[in-house]
């Protein structure tokens, strides 16, 4: 049997790239994308990092490291606008393409190699292509499966290509750290690091089963099989949405009640909305509360029937805050998280409930706003007054 030929195709620093791509003066520059001192990195080019910027790192301690970097405000929709552009160049080359997220994507070529080229030649055609028609570069990893691909990409970036074939797995997999396998976070790497497990290898040559004790079956049956390069899962042209957010970071820490809610009805509002839009329905119901010190905290419940409606899902989001016992304590970031979703509508099982009357309201305003722009029907609970605006 022919092993596959599997691609993971990562741009590089891609939302910096976009704004240089943009703006060309930024080019060859330290560039962060990022503004306001209480917002935090979403993307940093190579020169910043050579700073010590990174991503998640919060904007003011960036601007200490580097306060000669060039700081730009995110451009979410430009984004999805190039990424969508660049997904559909992947799909020149092969229908079989997964993405991960706006900048990243698997691509099973195994099919496209007789018509194509091999691996190798895709992965080149790849790069010029994303390169002249979106301006930016991208690096590429090239294996008979996912993980490794993208074990790969992540070792030749930026803008690099390197290929690991079947019979170079193990040596290209065995010198490196724990941490390089998928799942193997801080805490794992550290009860690996207990066991005196430093290097995939180290992990290869220990039985499965002291694994199992010491991760649990499913976590160290799953990191036995990695280590030795064995990964069968197929790249997945499409995929279940798994969970709706919305979250929101204030400009300036916020302790009054009413003020969070408001917050947190906007969310729901802006959620739900969401999930009716994929005809989707949520089981589970998840608040996120960041504090001042960035101390953060989850909560969530599962519900006997799925919902999609705001009105409802937003007595479990209050529900949850209150519970919290927090009501005076300064927060920085809020979020509302929707997931366990499903597709089928489910079924009213309580007599004289309001939920066919709530959903039929939502699903009027849902319509109304499509017509004539989002805000344009909302809470009357979300609209300021005059002398607020």
């Amino acid at each position: 049997m022919t092993a596959a030929t599997i691609l993971h195709v990562d741009m590089d620093a891609f939302f910096a790239s976009v704004a240089e791509r943009d703006d060309p003066s930024l080019k060859g520059k330290a560039v962060v994308v990022g503004a306001g001192a209480r917002g935090v990195v979403l993307s940093a080019n190579y020169l910043a990092r050579t700073y010590g910027i990174r991503a998640a790192m919060p904007v003011g301690k960036a601007q200490r490291l580097a306060p000669k970097a060039i700081f730009v405000p995110p451009m979410h929709g430009r984004y999805g606008e190039i990424s969508a552009r660049i997904m559909e160049i992947f799909r020149e080359f092969t229908p079989h393409v997964e993405p991960i997220s706006v900048d990243e994507a698997f691509l099973d070529v195994t099919g496209s190699r007789k018509l194509l080229g091999t691996g190798r030649q895709i992965g080149v055609a790849i790069r010029a292509k994303v390169e002249k028609q979106e301006g930016i570069t991208c690096s590429v990893g090239i294996a008979p499966s996912k993980f490794i691909a993208k074990l790969a990409s992540d070792r030749c970036k930026p803008n690099g290509m390197l290929e690991i074939p079947a019979d170079r797995i193990l040596n290209f997999l065995h010198p490196l750290p724990v941490s390089a396998i998928w799942g193997v976070g801080p805490k794992t790497t550290e009860a690996l690091e207990r066991l005196g497990l430093r290097t995939v290898e180290d992990i290869a040559n220990t039985p499965r089963t002291t694994l199992m004790r010491a991760l649990g079956d499913a976590s160290g049956a799953a990191i036995f099989e990695l280590a030795w390069g064995r990964d069968y899962r197929d790249v997945v042209t499409s995929e279940p949405e798994k969970s709706i957010s919305a979250a929101e970071t204030f400009g300036q820490d916020i302790d009054d009640p009413e003020m969070i809610l408001k917050e947190f009805l906007r969310l729901t509002e802006k959620a739900t909305a969401r999930l009716r839009e994929r005809s989707l329905f949520a089981k589970t119901i998840s608040i996120k509360v960041r504090f001042a010190d960035f101390t953060t905290i989850n909560r969530s419940r599962t519900l006997p029937l799925a919902i999609d409606s705001a009105h409802d899902t937003y007595e479990v989001v209050k529900s949850l805050y209150l519970a919290l016992k927090h009501e005076r304590v300064r927060l920085r970031l809020v979020g509302v998280s929707l997931e366990n979703l499903e597709s089928q509508a489910p079924e009213q099982l309580i007599l004289g409930s309001r939920e066919r009357g709530w959903r039929e309201a939502e699903g009027a305003m849902d319509k109304a706003q499509a017509r004539f722009g989002a805000g344009s029907v909302r809470p009357g609970r979300l609209i300021r007054p005059e002398r607020e605006k």
